[in-house]
């Protein structure tokens, strides 16, 4: 009897955020250790069919780097890199845009449709859903007197989110699933970096949160110690004093720029803990760090 009452206890906690984020739009960045090991794929895939059944709007961007990376090296195509950002030549993004969307985008539609869900595969190339530009080419130092430039190739940009066809889904039960693959003015698809595309489309359509999942707790500070809650002051000045470093300055910088856009709250949460979207938006505590404008 005591464990029924402690379920009992658990889903009145949840009571106040399901009724406050009803009908609400969040955008989650799905990467990491969450999309290869198979536990936690139905666990998100869960969480995921739940938000939409209790009412919530989630639209999911997946990355898939390490996906493309396996089938890169099959082929005999060598992966460059600058500043992390993969260097994508023509030969590059057929691969990029066959794993991502034809393998990535539909493995996560399945395992939603097989938890239960209704979810339709996207890229930005549908309906015009992500207008991109090319990266400028990038400019660095060889030495205190010479330079190099280096063109990253089809690597895009958002120029803008076009959201009519993920707003016309919305009333129904369908959870949209995005792969960054953009789209240029001339037709050209474009490798783009999903956590700014999660960022961009939180912004354009007035999400009440943003979700970056990791393979990490969240945000550390100068001590390795778990940040709780972090303003946009506090989240400029770990960037700025190299606290924040590798692949957590850009997770911020997505964060200030969904903020920026309008976003409610930005949520860099540990991908790895099973349940981790429903601890963080229905529980008090949460599994990571929580990112908003005034902390």
């Amino acid at each position: 009897m005591e464990s029924l009452i402690q379920k009992a206890k658990i889903l009145m906690e949840a009571l106040p955020y399901i009724q406050r984020f009803r009908g609400k739009r969040i955008v989650i960045k799905y990467g990491g250790h969450a999309m290869e090991d198979e536990e936690l794929k139905k666990s998100f895939t869960r969480d995921v069919t739940l938000l939409k059944m209790i009412g919530l709007h989630p639209i999911i961007v997946h990355g898939g780097g390490p996906q493309i990376e396996k089938v890169l090296s099959q082929m005999g195509i060598e992966s460059r890199y600058h500043q992390g950002v993969r260097i994508t030549d023509s030969n590059t993004m057929d691969v990029v845009e066959m794993v991502l969307v034809g393998k990535v985008n539909k493995d996560i539609v399945g395992w939603i449709n097989h938890n239960g869900g209704r979810a339709i595969g996207l890229s930005g190339k549908d309906g015009s859903l992500i207008q991109a530009v090319k990266m400028d080419p990038q400019k660095v130092k060889v030495t205190k007197r010479t330079s190099e430039i280096i063109d990253m190739g089809l690597v895009g940009v958002v120029k803008k989110i076009n959201p009519d066809l993920l707003i016309k889904m919305e009333e129904s039960l369908f959870i949209p699933v995005i792969a960054p693959v953009g789209v240029a003015d001339n037709g050209e698809s474009l490798n783009i970096n999903a956590d700014y595309v999660a960022s961009a489309f939180a912004s354009a359509m007035s999400a009440e949160k943003l979700i970056l999942m990791t393979d990490v707790e969240g945000v550390k500070d100068e001590k390795n110690n778990l940040l709780l809650n972090l303003s946009v002051s506090q989240a400029e000045g770990l960037i700025k004093s190299g606290v924040a470093h590798g692949g957590m300055i850009p997770k911020l910088k997505c964060a200030l720029h969904a903020l920026d856009g309008g976003v409610g709250t930005v949520h860099i949460i540990d991908g790895r803990v099973e349940h981790a979207l429903l601890l963080e938006i229905f529980t008090d505590r949460g599994v990571g760090t929580l990112v908003c404008k005034n902390g």
